[in-house]
């Protein structure tokens, strides 16, 4: 990228310039791009001044002592509701105006595409323009109500007396009274005026309307807390709050123009989920529906638990609901809802039900029933019967408390030799060094995988019956109908079994905080109950981590601006702005750490703003319901179930670290790049969306593909005499290495073919090789053919002779006229030649030969009401002999001289020798002939009767006769079959090759391989018959193959190593085209070896592309969570608020540090472009009892 290139372009910058004042002012477009006249600016004026005009009044009224202030603020708002439903009408009547009057006297252009004309102050036009209205009619009345309590609500909130009481000071009331109005009218205007583009954008369209909401939203917000404090007296907090508030309020334009503030549906989806995290012990979810349920379910929780009047109750009821809730319940609902209706849908539910009912049997359901049962016993006997005291070093709770520590450092120790580095920095020296083979990884991770049964077994079994010993002996739990009780053990009881590994942090930390702190008259143990300071440390424990990432990020976005040598003049002043104004920089990083909100780096330079809080997720939409297919995606539909496998004993083993919903995995193996994340946690199982990138070589995927390729070659491919304990040379980079993961996928090779296609003695044996192909091909065809045929039902004739017919190689005695090949000569078509390049022949069907009738030789079907005269010896008789009633009619041709005319075979009744020879029979549509005799005694001289011999006797379909040698020998012998044969293979042999007996060149390989044949009147023979169309596709494409091979690997000794060859590409082979259905279909079937034929136009040759199914490993590493949802959140920013799509873009250039185009791609459509996403897919980490 050049560095003179802007971030935005001009259009786009004078679009920013257009859009962002209006952003500030909450809708008023003051800066047009065109001419407008002055009442359009004095307009927009009046209607943005007009609530705080409407306020002044009762204000006025209120500081005269006329009014109080309630009947200020009712008034304020009636008046307000008034102006908003004459504001909303007159838009009404506009638009409708606009629809039935049609101005006939507007000839000119608009020149721009925001163009408007004005005609008069009050015209259609202008109130359309000022006024756009609203969508929905039922949004039309609730906005000018809702507009009419943010005015009211305002001018209490903004009344001069009660500011002077908070802060006693003349000159701070007038500054809040000013700005705080500023700030209603810009809600006000955004609400039933024009709506402002949010900076702050969530869902890509608003179809309810919702983005007017926001700003009154954080109105109403501030306004309760005032409320809240007129009404509640004698509390310091709220007064305190109160005044900040207020403080906070005239910020709230800066506020929503920087985007902090999310709009309505990310805020409640960002709050619920929270609230469900941190204050109910649960999980982020994968899909939004499935969150509320939870919500709901787990806050009832909490409330139940509150009411109830017995502590061994209370106790049981926590432990019990809390190990269900952190169970799989969305795949245990999916999996009863379809095993109750299986017997009505049928054998469809089946294949639905069948995924998940392998992960879910009896054993599962038993092992979860024995967990509860004892976890219930273990709480009910330890609560009832064990004594309650402080805590102390001696004390039975003290004592699980060092157990708990214990097996803290155990778990740890165990998780994180389990990994290829250590923090992410040190090499593992019990990693194995040099991975390169599945075979020789798994014998060096036999330890390891043993490692991982151990910790698996501690962590799902040991840790939390511990955990549950801990919290059943606090003193904490005799104290009923605490809200305090309710909530933190509520969710201690859940993050046991929820999120293990955090929960056994949490609680090995409050008890190292009991034992080290025995003063009790410290707030931490006089104000405290054990649940709710698990709680206040799982919120540390994860905004220490968040904090972390950030700051990690923060500092990689500085380190790869300053790189960056082709914008490092434009970027040295960011650099050197963010280290002198560093403070301020921590304090963004702070605060975007509370609300648990992505850093954002504008443009993904060192500009950093916070974000706003979203779900985990980042997305609004559904997991997995849209991507960019195409025809790579298929290669990521066969490789999930595989990579699903291998990422369940990885996750169990602890190799991809510590699991929590919002991480994200980069998997690599050759041209295929995973982007893997977590959505949702819980006991023994992990829900997670895997996507898959695009395969295109473009520069900037391959800049940052090479660069994931360098870091995992330093960290997986090391000789075995390096360093034991070496250092991760990438730790700057947002991707850390963490494991290797054996799945069965598709390795792609590409190999020129010079030298092999294009030799002369190759091509001459090729066409030898394609008759016995072909013979090969119709035999199997037709044994498969009568098997099956056998197997439906018995033939009722079957030791009668069978009659068919057959085209007759012996012909009436003509001489073959001279013109007899230049007749087949000028069929084939002028423009068919060997140019590659050139346009390919196309095959003439069904259009044009609906308009005539055609009758080719060789059709044995007579028409009704004919007549054709016979030529017998040398005398033309009318009457008709056997001949003529197979004799070919050709109506619509040209007078062919009769002194010249050569005899095409006609079609005797024959009979078979052998009374098997049915079984071996072609179609009868096959039989008919469209070549004249001498071609075809000509080319009968090529069929290979030793290699039919032998082809017969190989077959399989006669071992179930009593004398199954002596039945082959006589269909062997049979002369009738063997013509039949050889007039088929010949027919498609001529249509494949031409007229003319001549080497094929590369160039009619490839096409004839592509489905594009030279034309002759074989070859419409053939189309007509799309059975044997395809039979001789494959014919030819299994004969390339082979050719292909021998040249390779030898020729080939014998008949039966041609057997066997063919044989191997007709089972573990798919050879066609990498455009054809059939090569997806054999890719999902999981065929083990593909193979296709291409030509290169830059470098002018042949290619060969073979895909090998085999198990191979791929190369996963852990990304910087925060870095993804800081350059989503800006991506999100740049597309949908500056509208910045040009390709080109500084944001979307490759960078080794950042993968900024990795990154972007992995963002769900329509911001991003991954060619594949599953549906949330549920992995189990423990499928059996141990």
């Amino acid at each position: 990228m050049s560095p003179d290139v802007p971030l935005l372009n001009d259009y786009k910058q004078d679009f920013f310039l257009k859009r962002f004042p209006q952003t500030v002012l909450g809708g008023p477009r003051l800066k047009l791009g065109y001419c407008a006249p002055p009442y359009i600016y004095v307009n927009q004026i009046i209607l943005f001044l007009m609530p705080w005009v409407l306020g002044g009044i009762g204000t006025l009224l209120y500081q005269l002592g006329i009014l109080e202030d309630y009947y200020t603020a009712a008034l304020s708002g009636g008046l307000m509701l008034l102006t908003a439903f004459v504001i909303q009408f007159t838009s009404l009547y506009a638009r409708n105006k606009s629809v039935t009057v049609e101005r006939m006297l507007t000839t000119d252009i608009l020149a721009e595409e925001d163009g408007h004309e004005f005609t008069s102050c009050a015209g259609a036009e202008t109130i359309k323009f000022l006024i756009p209205g609203k969508k929905h009619a039922a949004n039309t009345v609730f906005h000018s109500v809702l507009a009419g309590l943010v005015c009211g609500l305002g001018t209490w909130y903004l009344l001069p007396g009660r500011i002077t009481l908070l802060y006693g000071s003349a000159g701070g009331t007038v500054l809040l009274f000013v700005f705080g109005w500023m700030t209603v009218c810009i809600g006000e205007y955004s609400l039933i005026v024009n709506t402002a583009t949010e900076t702050a954008t969530f869902q890509t369209q608003d179809t309810y309307e919702i983005t007017p909401l926001m700003r009154p939203l954080y109105i109403f917000f501030f306004v309760s807390v005032d409320l809240a404090y007129r009404f509640m007296v004698n509390i310091p907090v709220l007064e305190q709050m109160n005044q900040v508030l207020h403080i906070l309020f005239i910020f709230l334009p800066f506020l929503w123009a920087l985007g902090t503030l999310p709009p309505p549906d990310a805020l409640f989806l960002w709050a619920v989920e929270q609230v469900l995290q941190f204050g109910l012990g649960g999980s982020s979810v994968s899909t939004h529906l499935w969150l509320l349920i939870m919500f709901i379910i787990s806050a009832g929780t909490a409330v139940t638990s509150y009411f109830i009047p017995s502590t061994v109750g209370v106790v049981l009821f926590m432990t019990g609901l809390g190990f269900l809730l952190s169970l799989n319940l969305s795949e245990m609902v999916f999996v009863f809802k379809h095993s109750v209706t299986r017997h009505g849908v049928g054998t469809k539910s089946k294949a639905i039900l069948s995924g998940s009912a392998k992960q879910f049997t009896w054993k599962e359901y038993l092992f979860y029933s024995i967990l509860l049962i004892l976890a219930l016993l273990e709480t009910g006997l330890l609560h009832h019967f064990a004594g309650f005291s402080q805590i102390s070093k001696s004390s039975p709770q003290a004592i699980v408390g060092y157990i708990l520590m214990i097996l803290f450092i155990i778990l740890w120790i165990l998780k994180e030799i389990q990994s290829v580095y250590i923090f992410g920095i040190f090499r593992n020296p019990f990693y194995p060094k040099d991975v390169q083979t599945v075979t020789l990884f798994l014998e060096k991770q036999t330890k390891l995988m043993k490692i991982g049964v151990v910790r698996r077994i501690l962590i799902n079994l040991v840790s939390p019956f511990a955990m549950i010993a801990f919290l059943s002996l606090d003193s904490s739990l005799q104290a009923l109908h605490s809200v305090s009780v309710a909530i933190g053990f509520t969710r201690a009881f859940r993050m046991v079994w929820q999120n293990t590994e955090s929960a056994l942090l949490e609680t090995v930390i409050v008890s190292a905080l009991h034992l080290l702190i025995s003063n009790t008259d410290i707030w931490w143990n006089r104000n405290l109950d054990t649940g709710i300071r698990l709680l206040l440390v799982g919120v540390m424990r994860d905004r220490l981590i968040q904090f972390i990432s950030k700051l990690q990020f923060a500092v990689t976005v500085l380190l790869a601006s300053w790189t960056e040598k082709k914008r490092r003049k434009s970027t040295t002043t960011l650099c050197v702005l963010n280290i002198v104004f560093s403070p301020f920089v921590l304090v963004f990083i702070v605060f975007s750490t509370l609300l648990s909100s992505p850093l954002l780096p504008l443009f993904t330079l060192p500009l950093f703003l916070v974000g706003f809080p979203r779900p985990i997720q980042s997305w609004p939409g559904v997991v997995g319901t849209t991507a960019c297919v195409c025809a790579d995606t298929v290669y990521y539909y066969q490789m999930v179930p595989s990579l699903t496998t291998a990422l369940q004993s990885a996750m169990a083993a602890g190799s991809l670290g510590l699991l929590l919903p919002g991480s994200h995995y980069l998997g690599r193996f050759q041209d295929r790049l995973i982007w893997i994340m977590i959505l949702e946690c819980g006991y023994t199982y992990c829900c997670v969306n895997i996507k898959g990138l695009e395969l295109q070589e473009t520069s900037c995927h391959t800049a940052e593909a090479r660069r994931v390729d360098e870091v995992f070659e330093g960290a997986f491919e090391q000789e075995e005499y390096a360093r034991v304990c070496s250092i991760n040379e990438h730790f700057g980079n947002v991707l850390t290495p963490c494991t290797v993961l054996p799945v069965k996928l598709y390795s792609d090779a590409r190999n020129v073919l010079s030298g092999i296609i294009d030799s002369h003695d190759n091509l001459k044996e090729f066409k030898d090789d394609l008759v016995k192909v072909l013979v090969w091909i119709l035999v199997q065809y037709c044994s498969r053919r009568s098997s099956m045929q056998e197997n439906v039902h018995k033939t009722e004739n079957k030791g009668k002779a069978s009659l068919i017919i057959l085209p007759a190689l012996n012909t009436s005695p003509q001489t073959e006229s001279p013109e007899d090949t230049d007749s087949l000569n000028s069929e084939n078509l002028d423009d068919w030649s060997d140019d590659v390049f050139g346009e390919e022949p196309t095959i003439k069907k069904g259009k044009e030969e609906k308009d005539q009738l055609k009758v080719f030789p060789g059709i044995n079907l007579p028409i009704p009401g004919s007549v054709e005269s016979q030529k017998v010896g040398n005398h033309s008789t009318g009457t008709f002999t056997e001949n003529s009633l197979y004799q070919a009619v050709a109506l619509g041709y040209p007078a062919i001289d009769k002194g010249k005319q050569e005899a095409v075979a006609y079609i005797p009744l024959m009979e078979f020798s052998c009374s098997h020879s049915h079984l071996l029979s072609l179609p009868e549509e096959w039989m008919s002939n469209c070549l004249p005799n001498s071609k075809v005694k000509e080319m009968s001289s090529l069929f290979p009767e030793d290699w039919y011999q032998f082809v017969l006797r190989q077959l399989d379909c006669f071992h179930s006769e009593e004398n199954a040698s002596n039945v082959v020998d006589e269909i062997a012998k049979d002369r009738v079959l063997k013509d039949f044969y050889v007039h088929a293979v010949m027919t498609c042999y001529f249509s494949l090759f031409g007229v003319d007996n001549m080497i094929p060149s590369p160039g009619h390989i490839l096409r004839v391989y592509s489905g594009v044949l030279p034309w002759s009147l074989a070859l419409d023979w053939l189309t007509e018959k799309p059975a044997l169309f395809q039979l001789s596709l494959k014919a030819f494409r299994y004969t390339l193959k082979l050719m292909i091979d021998k040249a390779s690997l030898g020729p080939i000794e014998d008949f039966k190593e041609l057997t066997n060859c063919l044989e191997d590409y007709e089972s573990d082979w798919y050879i066609g085209l990498v455009s054809d259905e059939k090569w997806k279909e054999a890719i999902l079937q999981e065929k083990p070896y593909l193979f296709s034929l291409g030509y290169d136009p830059n470098m002018g040759v042949y290619t060969g592309r073979v895909l090998t199914l085999q198990e191979l490993l791929i190369q996963v590493g852990k990304l910087n969570a925060e870095a993804v949802r800081g350059q989503w959140a800006n991506l999100s920013w740049e597309l949908l608020y500056a509208t910045n799509d040009d390709e080109e873009r500084y944001s979307i250039q490759a960078h080794p540090l950042l993968l900024r185009n990795l990154t972007v791609q992995a963002a769900d459509p329509p911001l991003g472009y991954p060619i594949y996403s599953s549906e949330p897919l549920h992995i189990h980490l423990c499928s059996s009892p141990f």
